[in-house]
């Protein structure tokens, strides 16, 4: 099921030239309507699902709506991002809510590569990764 955007609670980012919807959907589908200054999905039947654009909303104003299997029919799903955490609500359609809460794993770019100090890590180097230094032609 694609990702729509509530205009009610949409602000456009605060009239930004792109908005975090924009920049964090893979497939390029959230664009802004500049008249009206709300984002949309210009192309839903291309959408991944990966609700990425859900959890980065500032304001929540997008929802995907969910599979049978993983959401009975009249249930919600809705992230609600912190510093910290995702804190994901599941509302059923008899009205009970269940909450998950998961840590955001927040690494500097670059920080995440285990093999940056073995040889053959570097495009500079010679070798393959931890490849013994090539023999020395006679």
């Amino acid at each position: 099921m694609p990702s729509y955007v509530e205009p009610a609670k949409c602000d456009g980012c605060k009239g930004g030239d792109k908005t975090a919807c924009m920049y964090i959907c893979p497939n390029d589908l959230m664009v802004l309507n500049v008249e009206s200054m709300l984002a949309y999905n210009q192309e839903p039947d291309a959408c991944w699902e990966c609700y990425s654009c859900v959890k980065i909303c500032p304001q929540g104003a997008i929802f995907v709506r969910g599979y049978d299997d993983f959401v009975p029919m009249g249930g919600q799903v809705h992230p609600m991002r912190s510093s910290d955490s995702i804190m994901w609500t599941v509302k059923f359609r008899n009205g009970n809510m269940k909450r998950f809460k998961f840590p955001i794993r927040t690494t500097a770019e670059g920080a995440a590569n285990a093999y940056a100090s073995e040889k053959g890590a570097s495009l500079d180097d010679e070798c393959l990764l931890l490849e013994s230094d090539l023999p020395t032609p006679k």
